[in-house]
């Protein structure tokens, strides 16, 4: 293999944003999308963090440069949340050596009925990128390829270790992660959500305002009112 020239990596502008490969199913872009919806209210006011779904990781690990690892879903800390040469508009894609280096502290994989090399030539790109956890889901082909169906990874001298308990705490990024059932534009289903180190659930929006009328409803009741008669 010929040496990489690092003095003259491409820019983000010359790399496309992704392989255009289509995702297998609605999952693969939803569930990831429902963790960053989440990021967004939990650190709302922090600048420091930057999560990419189903977006191009470019390195300088691989054989090319100009070949990057697309996973469903990825967190970096560190990192500016919007890169000011871009005026204001999100990345086009995440290349390391325009984040000063920093690979994302977590990467997530959604396993489908096409084997994308979760567990093998991911999880290989991933360690040499330094990703500290490796999340895999795979809810529905779990037995198909012998392992569980919600694992997290950790990067320990070089080499993932599974590790145990869920939801699964993450001190080094603040937040738990693990699965759920709850609902999401009024389908119920299970999702991933992220968790505090009591191991309590961060809820969506709308789950917090139904949390605070119900609150409102059994207040009204012990007062003798009927919320429902109420305009």
């Amino acid at each position: 293999m010929l040496p990489i020239d690092l003095q003259h990596l491409p820019t983000s502008e010359e790399l496309p944003c992704s392989d255009d490969t289509p995702v297998d199913n609605e999952d693969q872009n939803l569930l990831p999308n429902i963790l960053l919806s989440l990021l967004n209210a939990i650190w709302g006011e922090r600048q420091d963090w930057y999560f990419g779904v189903d977006m191009g990781i470019y390195h300088t690990t691989g054989k090319s440069p100009r070949v990057p690892v697309i996973p469903d879903g990825f967190l970096s800390l560190g990192v500016e949340r919007r890169k000011p040469s871009r005026k204001g508009r999100g990345r086009l894609s995440y290349v390391l050596w325009e984040e000063d280096n920093i690979p994302p502290i977590m990467t997530l994989e959604l396993v489908s009925h096409s084997y994308g090399g979760e567990y093998d030539e991911k999880m290989e790109i991933y360690a040499k990128l330094g990703v500290l956890y490796y999340v895999i889901y795979n809810p529905e082909y779990w037995r198909r390829d012998g392992h569980q169906p919600f694992e997290v990874y950790k990067l320990v001298e070089g080499e993932y270790c599974l590790q145990l308990g869920e939801p699964y705490w993450m001190p080094e990024v603040g937040l738990g992660i693990g699965r759920v059932q709850a609902t999401w534009a009024n389908l119920p289903q299970e999702q991933l959500a992220w968790f505090d180190q009591r191991g309590d659930r961060y809820l969506t929006e709308a789950e917090q305002e139904r949390q605070r009328a119900d609150r409102l409803a059994a207040r009204l009741r012990e007062l003798g009112e009927d919320p429902d008669c109420l305009l």
